[in-house]
């Protein structure tokens, strides 16, 4: 028997784009709803951008190595990845109400044992089941909102959610330097559970048991498949930088581990295909979601935006950081108004795209933030001060503002009711993947692109020297890019031989030449993720606009249903019947 509560019947209407009803008609227990799933969204975002502060504090405490401490990040991200599809469909079968309250659960838990680890292969640990806690909760917010919100008010929910998400974004790197120098960096991990407390007790109170109205049953190739696939490519990826694209586990390279995970999804969708297409099989992923073309064209922009998004934090990062030699505190402040600009506008959209259809909002949106990177790159030279790269920023944040709600509910807006949990899995998935290959992406060009950028730096420089220390102080610098050591030039660095004489000058000249070629490697990294913005362009456009006959048919659908529902003598009977 499927809920009769109003915010599920209310969320009926299939059309995400159509009329914007009264906001009376939404109950005030949906908002309640929506203010436990931004909770759990605001705990999950926060932890990704928290922990990234704590790494530094972590290696010395448990006495680790860089490698070790980055796979406490590394795990957590397969562990989100890897097993949302089948996670997704779990809300279908038992509720996703249900799920979302076990996903809160395991996921606050976790950061407790966070906390309390003692060793960098406890917390590895504790992180990895923390991944798997946020595969479970995350699909189900989506899921929820279409079920509580009718097409007229689901922007605006989107909408909060997306604040809520800049918020986190805001509010993590400032508020994990705090915790750090005050509680530790086990302190970043307890604020989860204070966080993950008031969410469940909130979750268990508003949020209606929204059950499925028929029993679904798990794809068991599927969840083999796709999660094996999925493991490869997303490990092959991570690893690939650390272990030089060579030898990863046994004679198995990284192109090979990428290449199997490739052909086990390339087997994995086969299969899916073939289930749809039988009557005692049900597929992991229906593939029938594909044919909406606001679901396709939702997904393939949000691919986009998770490989944008998490692509231009490093570049950002190694230029106020390394290049300009700010703090960690001073950077999280120079790019504090970006994500604020991202709040702000996110629940304006959400409003907007109820009225003016989702294309116009992500392709601006797209539009927008690639010229605001762009705008960025060109200001990072050496000497530059940070506060004239802030323009660029706030373009950047605008763009976010206008493209994170819209595409939320241009993907899952038309959405049949039975397929919303694949569905939500499937996209949540693809912005996951998205933000591996824009991190791993990122990360190699900004290796490669810094080589390049400090030799060329180091050749001028070393047009100041004798001509007999030349070779010297080419070979140190550009020893120093390949090795990451660029964030600054100590003397150990400069070739032996050096007159006393030379030697402050040499340090200099190779100070400058480390900083602008930083810089510049950091701009050409920046352009190439404004680029990638611009493939998503053909698919926001892709998305279809609503049309006013279609607007006033569905009106005077609805207005007709709600006057037969007036004039029924007995409610009671109506409900019987459902």
């Amino acid at each position: 028997m499927t809920d009769t509560t109003s915010p599920s019947a209310a969320a009926s209407s299939p059309s995400a784009e159509g009329p914007t009803p009264s906001p009376a008609r939404v109950p005030a227990r949906a908002w309640a709803a929506l203010a436990a799933l931004s909770l759990g969204l605001f705990m999950i975002v926060f932890d990704v951008s928290i922990v990234a502060v704590a790494v530094p504090a972590m290696a010395r405490a448990l006495d680790a190595d860089l490698t070790s401490v980055v796979w406490v990040t590394s795990a957590y991200l397969l562990a989100y990845v890897v097993p949302m599809l089948f996670t997704s469909r779990l809300g279908d079968r038992y509720g996703p109400k249900r799920v979302f309250v076990a996903g809160l659960v395991v996921f606050t838990a976790a950061s407790l044992g966070s906390g309390l680890s003692g060793t960098v292969g406890m917390l590895i640990a504790a992180r990895t089941v923390q991944g798997f806690g946020a595969a479970l909760l995350t699909p189900q917010t989506l899921t929820l909102i279409t079920h509580l919100f009718p097409g007229g008010e689901r922007g605006r929910a989107m909408g909060v959610l997306g604040g809520v998400s800049a918020l986190a974004g805001v509010t993590g790197p400032l508020l994990g330097g705090i915790l750090v120098d005050g509680l530790g960096w086990q302190g970043i991990f307890y604020v989860n559970v204070v966080v993950g407390a008031a969410a469940l007790a909130l979750s268990l109170r508003v949020i209606p048991d929204v059950r499925p109205g028929r029993a679904h049953r798990f794809d068991l190739v599927g969840i083999v498949l796709s999660g094996s696939g999925l493991f490869l490519v997303v490990f092959g990826v991570q690893n690939g930088r650390t272990h030089d694209w060579g030898p990863l586990i046994g004679p198995f390279t990284v192109p090979q581990t990428i290449a199997a995970g490739v052909f086990l999804l390339a087997a994995f969708l086969i299969t899916q295909a073939r289930a749809g297409s039988g009557r005692d099989r049900e597929p992991l992923l229906p593939l029938a979601v594909f044919a909406d073309r606001g679901f396709a064209a939702g997904t393939a922009v949000t691919v986009v935006l998770g490989f944008a998004m998490t692509g231009m934090l490093l570049p950002l990062i190694v230029h106020l950081q390394d290049a300009l030699g700010l703090s960690p505190t001073a950077a999280g402040l120079v790019t504090a108004p970006m994500a604020l600009v991202s709040g702000v506008l996110a629940p304006l959209t959400g409003r907007l795209s109820d009225r003016v259809g989702g294309r116009p909002l992500l392709a601006a949106g797209l539009l927008v933030m690639a010229l605001g990177l762009a705008l960025i790159a060109v200001r990072m030279a050496p000497g530059v001060p940070a506060v004239q790269l802030v323009p660029g920023l706030l373009l950047t944040g605008a763009g976010m503002g206008l493209v994170l709600v819209p595409v939320n509910s241009v993907a899952m807006g038309t959405v049949p009711a039975e397929q919303r949990g694949a569905a939500s899995g499937v996209f949540f998935t693809g912005r996951q993947l998205g933000s591996v290959l824009g991190s791993a992406a990122t990360g190699v060009l900004l290796q490669v692109r810094i080589s390049v950028r400090v030799a060329d730096e180091a050749r001028t420089a070393a047009g100041h020297l004798p001509a007999r220390h030349r070779p010297g102080f080419l070979a140190s610098l550009r020893d120093a890019a390949e090795s990451g050591q660029t964030g600054g030039a100590p003397p150990r660095l400069l070739p032996g031989g050096l007159p006393a004489r030379l030697l402050p000058q040499a340090q200099d000249l190779a100070s400058q030449a480390l900083h602008a070629g930083l810089a510049r490697a950091a701009a050409d990294t920046l352009l190439m993720t404004a680029a990638v913005l611009l493939v998503g362009l053909p698919a926001a456009f892709a998305v279809r606009t609503a049309t006013r006959s279609r607007t006033a048919r569905d009106s005077h659908s609805r207005t007709a249903k709600d006057s037969r529902s007036r004039t029924t003598k007995d409610p009671r009977s109506r409900t019987t019947k459902d």
